[in-house]
């Protein structure tokens, strides 16, 4: 069995791709982009589970989710974990495949030529912290949504237009065994401190996650 160091998976979310998805998150990342909102992903060697264990969970969803978006960490340092997901979604019968790495694209092109189409787009490209933020699915203009096949240029083709203005939005997610929130989508700058001071302002309290490890 495969290993895959594993963070979390959500459904459905409707802000990192087309429709109602179903999120995957690895666990790692070497690239630490600063202002990352996902800093609790860094850590390496948490969360260990296999491949077979996220698949038995992603067949629950896969007759109703449009489609799987994997983000981190980072997937691609954990490409034998990746390829093993990607197939196991495609032997599901599973609907179009978003793929966030940090990484630049021409870094990537090996290892997306042996995944055979498994990927139908990928933002690639580490997040820059002070860049523009008009793009739909990016954190930084400076990252680059590539379609990979027919069904990533028909469904992902849309989001290469600017956003409007107060467009962006988060998915707010809960945990009924733990009673945490969890909030899913790309925020704008500021958007975080603006949150947390609300809600320090109504009693109550919020932090992200970090364990840089």
């Amino acid at each position: 069995m495969t290993a895959l160091a594993f963070s979390r998976i959500h459904f459905p979310i409707t802000t990192l791709g087309p429709g109602q998805r179903v999120g995957v998150w690895f666990q790692g990342c070497s690239i630490r982009c600063p202002g990352c909102v996902s800093m609790d992903t860094w850590a390496v060697g948490k969360g260990m589970t296999t491949v077979a264990d996220v698949l038995d969970a992603l067949a629950r969803t896969v007759s109703v989710a449009d489609g799987l978006t994997v983000s981190g960490g980072e997937p691609f340092e954990q490409p034998e974990a990746l390829a093993a997901l990607l197939r196991g979604w495609d032997r599901l019968g599973g609907g179009n495949v978003l793929v966030y790495s940090g990484r630049a694209f021409e870094d990537l092109k090996p290892e997306l030529s042996k995944l055979g189409g498994l990927i139908d787009a990928i933002i690639a490209d580490p997040f820059v912290r002070d860049a523009p933020q008009t793009l739909a699915l990016r954190g930084s203009d400076n990252q680059r949504l590539v379609p990979l096949t027919a069904r990533g240029v028909e469904h992902f083709s849309a989001y290469e237009a600017p956003l409007p203005a107060g467009a962006r939005a988060l998915d707010v997610l809960f945990d009924d065994d733990t009673g945490d929130a969890f909030l899913v989508g790309i925020p704008r700058p500021g958007d975080m401190v603006k949150l947390a001071a609300a809600l320090k302002a109504a009693g109550h309290s919020a932090a992200t996650t970090e364990d840089v490890r």
